[in-house]
């Protein structure tokens, strides 16, 4: 696998305000063999949500900020082209978090098999993943919603 070249974006500095290009920089390397155990995947898609903004801010949060010079953090749907670990075949599809890049390696730890068939791909990232499970809880646990007459309704998943 070492002939083939992963491309990732990698955070190059802090950036001071709205994002610039220059905050970026596109980084090109070789795609380490796979070991035993180890899953490596093709990214389809990766998420650009607004919780990275404040990733690549440095200081306390609720979460560590994204490392410079690595590619930046973000969740992806990916495809498993090559396979050592007994949990994972070429082709199966997966959500992982291996952020801005065109391929991923890991011992599996983290990946969650899709099924294709069930929805589209992509929703994975958004309604079906993060950004809808916190739009749900939010409007749950926080909006409470109700009907007029102040009873809780209840709502079907």
């Amino acid at each position: 696998m070492t002939s083939i070249s992963n491309r990732s974006v990698a955070l190059n500095r802090r950036p001071v305000g709205v994002p610039k290009i220059s905050d970026f920089a596109l980084i090109s390397s070789p795609v380490p063999n796979v070991a035993e155990g180890e899953v490596l995947r093709k990214t389809i898609y990766l998420s650009l949500d607004p919780y990275m903004r404040g990733r690549m801010n440095e200081g306390a949060s609720y979460t560590a900020s994204a490392s410079l010079s690595q590619p930046m953090v973000g969740g992806t749907v990916s495809q498993v082209i090559a396979s050592k670990n007994a949990s994972f075949s070429a082709g199966d599809f997966v959500l992982g978090y291996d952020g801005w890049q065109e391929y991923g390696i890991s011992d599996g730890a983290g990946l969650r098999k899709l099924d294709p068939k069930m929805a589209q791909l992509s929703y994975h990232l958004g309604v079906l993943g993060m950004p809808g499970l916190t739009a749900y809880a939010a409007l749950l646990d926080i909006g409470k919603p109700q009907t007029t007459r102040g009873q809780t309704r209840e709502i079907a998943v």
